[in-house]
């Protein structure tokens, strides 16, 4: 046993003299395992950060949400039929009211119209282009609305069409630029002017399509004093958030049945609204992320194929050099398994050597994006161990050949050769 940690210990400082004396026949050579253990193990830390991020939006809109309107999120039956959609009657209030009602896996329900394209005005600070949320009672528990000064809107402010609006956080700062304090002061948009009430948590956008740093929240009734919230131009949707416990498939019939009784759907007639989860862009996403994973592979195993036979050409030049020393060896007693093991650890460590490169290329670039781009990105310790895995087995691939001539050859032959 001690023998043989010798001879792995041996092997590897072997390789890594191999690595100094020959520095760019060693370099081109490893060059495509380490592209090719960078295509890979960076897809692969890519798509488990981006699922990561996912499903910590999952966590934070909830998995037990639907959300109802005209248009469907997806595809329904293999075709867009947006024609038909586009034609179809807008959620309003009593289609919340009546869910609210008759629906008793339903914690909570409100309505939504998304306002966008609106202007505020704050003295002489203006912002354009911000989105406006007119809501109903327990948006921000569906969507867990977190304020950061001030408070949220009430109840008495939603049910009056009170002008009290809540500002997202990059709208704060760009209509009160000296950080002063906007609780109280007033905005103007749709014009009029509303009351600042709170302030939104920094939160960036999430899956649902909700952009808050950038959007403003208030009343319903509100928006409905200033603009036609039944029109085809606007299309107010319906959020609808499961009880604890309760089964959201089975909340989702119950749903669509009471809507389909408010809307006086005949049976055998389509549904006139379309019911979306966010696990349908979740289930979709996970087919698209199968394929780039597909693609990341093929890449890399070419990559990593040419890097394969670079390997062994390295270790073929490194038995012809050895010649003479594995004659010696043989004559000595060694064994052809030692000899075998000797060259096949050191095409194993090389291999090794260059795909740990690649590893640190993608912790490089890792902590770029986190820390450049706003972008969590980890490489966790499944890809590591992945990455050296399939350098490993590379290395024996590439090595096997070489290694066994080495360990084949006669010792008298090898002795005498040049």
């Amino acid at each position: 046993m001690n023998g043989t940690f010798q001879i792995i210990g041996r092997s590897i400082v072997q390789a890594l003299q191999e690595l100094r004396v020959n520095k760019l026949r060693t370099f081109l050579s490893l060059l495509g395992i380490t592209i090719g253990i960078f295509c890979i193990i960076a897809v692969l830390t890519v798509l488990d950060s981006m699922k990561a991020n996912i499903q910590k939006d999952m966590d934070t809109l909830g998995s037990d949400v639907l959300y109802i309107g005209r248009w469907p999120w997806m595809d329904e039956g293999g075709e867009y039929k947006w024609w038909e959609y586009w034609r179809r009657p807008s959620m309003t209030v009593s289609d919340m009211k009546a869910v609210e009602s008759q629906v008793p896996d339903a914690a909570f329900a409100t309505l939504c119209l998304s306002v966008g394209n609106l202007n505020l005005k704050q003295y002489d600070a203006e912002v354009s282009g911000i989105n406006g949320y007119a809501v109903m009672n327990y948006f921000d528990k569906i969507q867990n609305i977190e304020i950061a000064n001030g408070r949220y809107l009430s109840f008495a402010e939603m049910d009056g069409g009170n002008n009290s609006v809540v500002l997202g956080d990059e709208v704060y700062k760009g209509l009160f630029p000296g950080g002063t304090d906007p609780i109280g002061t007033s905005v103007s948009f749709l014009g009029h002017k509303f009351n600042v009430v709170g302030i939104m948590k920094k939160v960036g956008q999430n899956m649902a399509g909700f952009d808050f740093d950038n959007s403003i929240i208030f009343p319903y009734y509100a928006a409905a004093n200033f603009v036609d919230v039944r029109s085809f131009n606007n299309d107010p949707f319906l959020a609808v958030k499961a009880r604890s416990g309760s089964s959201v498939d089975e909340m989702k019939y119950e749903v669509e049945g009471v809507l389909r009784r408010e809307r006086k759907v005949r049976p055998g007639q389509a549904n006139n609204f379309a019911i979306n989860q966010l696990s349908q862009i979740s289930e979709r996403l996970d087919l698209v992320f199968g394929t780039i994973d597909v693609i990341a592979m093929i890449i890399g195993g070419f990559s990593l194929l040419v890097g394969a036979f670079g390997i062994a050409n390295i270790m073929f030049v490194t038995v012809k050099e050895r010649t003479k020393v594995i004659g010696l060896k043989k004559a000595i007693g060694a064994r052809s398994r030692s000899i075998l093991t000797e060259f096949l650890v050191e095409a194993i460590t090389l291999c090794i050597t260059g795909g740990l490169v690649g590893i640190i290329i993608v912790l490089l670039l890792s902590v770029a994006l986190t820390y450049g781009l706003d972008f969590h990105v980890t490489l966790s310790a499944k890809n590591f161990f992945i990455g050296i895995g399939i350098s490993a087995v590379v290395g024996v691939l590439a090595g096997f050949i070489p290694a066994r001539n080495a360990s084949r050859l006669d010792p008298v032959v090898a002795i005498r050769s040049n």
